[in-house]
């Protein structure tokens, strides 16, 4: 009795024993089967998405953006100008008897106001010489006077004035070395890029100068290769060719060949007693940077009658001087010198002089003169601004200076020597 209770007890554990092992047995072969499953039907692949806006762009980046707009958006602040609302401003441009000259353009967020003004005057020029209607690049100057920079920081071991601003002459003298583009070919824009901005593009610059003058790093080619680099990056290389009616000129052959401009045609001219009067002298502001003292000075009258006659006798002028006042208003887009100033009949070279020399007067914009006008016994400029400022007003890109203005507050003029001709024909014998 106990062999057979003992037997059939065996039996039982065998046959839990079998069933356990083919239970794990299936267990492990299913996982098994399943994976191997898996790698061969769904193996893993490496893929490319398009990135997609997340939590960061839509909600903190573009809250960021909405609080500080909110915080500039809305200026309250106040400046003082003139009431211009008993003045008879000859406010139409086609009252005015002008120069044939581009659109006005957009500056951006740059000071090169010399470079749009000079070359529209160079575009006035090819057309008035020509009859051929061109638009040129003026980043192809501002690029070529940053090298001029960093070449004339290392000859003078960092001992300069080093900013965005220049004078009119600097394009003139980049053409003689470097030639000209048209903007078609040369835009100094990047791709998407709608206005301009140079604010990283002059402070890496900077910086990079800085560690060249800490360091004592002298050597020229390299400087200047270096500051290639960070031009190219943020305004793109200017090509070494254009071409024309089929045929591939370099920037300096275009100049001639095409353009038909002579640099050397082009004068310059100030007005201040701080000079000998009708000799060569510099214009001392920092705009200045390389020291040139090319600069005709003439008597006030001269200077005055030299923007006047040339515009009378069809040809623009490319004039820099002050726009900080009271009386150059953006909004209305005026410039005249209020009696709370000084009363018109007071304007002479002294009260310029003092204005000059006491830094009230200062170098802060260039414009292209286009136009002129008589009206109520007054004389009336019609300029062509790139400015911000100069798309506030009425008449985007242009606004209406008065004969005293630029009487008290325009410093430095650059004119074609046919233009000139009487005031050189005094000083050149």
């Amino acid at each position: 009795m106990r062999t057979l209770i003992l037997k059939y007890q065996l039996t039982l554990l065998s046959k839990f024993l079998t069933m356990k092992y083919i239970t794990s047995f299936l267990i492990l072969f299913l996982i098994f089967f399943m994976a191997s499953g898996q790698n061969n039907k769904f193996p893993d692949q490496a893929i490319y998405k398009m990135k997609k806006n997340g939590f960061y762009q839509d909600s903190i980046q573009s809250s960021i953006k909405e609080y500080k707009a909110a915080q500039t958006s809305d200026d309250r602040s106040t400046y003082l100008t003139l009431d211009f609302s008993e003045y008879n401003i000859p406010g139409k441009i086609d009252e005015y008897e002008k120069v044939w000259h581009n659109s006005p353009l957009s500056q951006g967020a740059t000071a090169t106001c010399w470079s749009f003004a000079t070359t529209s005057f160079i575009e006035s020029e090819i057309f008035r010489q020509t009859k051929t209607k061109i638009k040129l690049s003026e980043m192809y100057f501002v690029y070529w006077e940053y090298i001029s920079r960093a070449e004339y920081f290392v000859d003078h071991r960092g001992d300069m004035y080093f900013g965005q601003g220049s004078e009119a002459n600097a394009v003139t003298r980049i053409m003689k070395e470097y030639g000209a583009l048209p903007a078609s070919v040369y835009s100094g824009k990047l791709k998407g890029q709608r206005f301009y901005d140079h604010e990283n593009l002059e402070n890496e610059i900077k910086a990079y100068l800085n560690s060249v003058k800490q360091f004592n790093i002298w050597d020229k080619k390299a400087v200047t290769n270096n500051v290639k680099s960070i031009l190219n990056h943020y305004m793109g290389e200017p090509p070494a060719y254009v071409k024309f009616k089929d045929k591939s000129y370099t920037p300096v052959s275009y100049l001639k060949e095409i353009l038909k401009i002579n640099p050397d045609d082009y004068y310059c001219f100030m007005s201040t007693k701080s000079k000998v009067y009708n000799q060569k002298g510099e214009l001392e502001e920092p705009d200045n940077w390389w020291h040139n003292d090319d600069y005709y000075n003439v008597h006030l009258e001269d200077f005055v009658s030299l923007i006047e006659n040339s515009l009378a006798n069809g040809y623009s002028l490319s004039v820099c001087g002050d726009v900080s006042e009271p009386g150059y208003d953006r909004y209305a887009g005026v410039g005249v010198i209020p009696t709370f100033d000084i009363p018109p009949d007071l304007i002479n070279e002294d009260s310029r002089e003092y204005r000059i020399n006491s830094g009230i007067t200062t170098d802060d914009h260039c414009i292209h003169f286009v136009g002129s006008l008589e009206k109520d016994d007054n004389t009336w400029f019609l300029i062509k601004d790139s400015s911000s400022g100069g798309f506030d007003g009425p008449h985007k890109g242009y606004r209406f200076i008065r004969e005293d203005y630029v009487r008290l507050k325009m410093l430095a003029v650059m004119a074609h020597k046919s233009a000139a001709k009487e005031i050189l024909d005094k000083i050149i014998k």
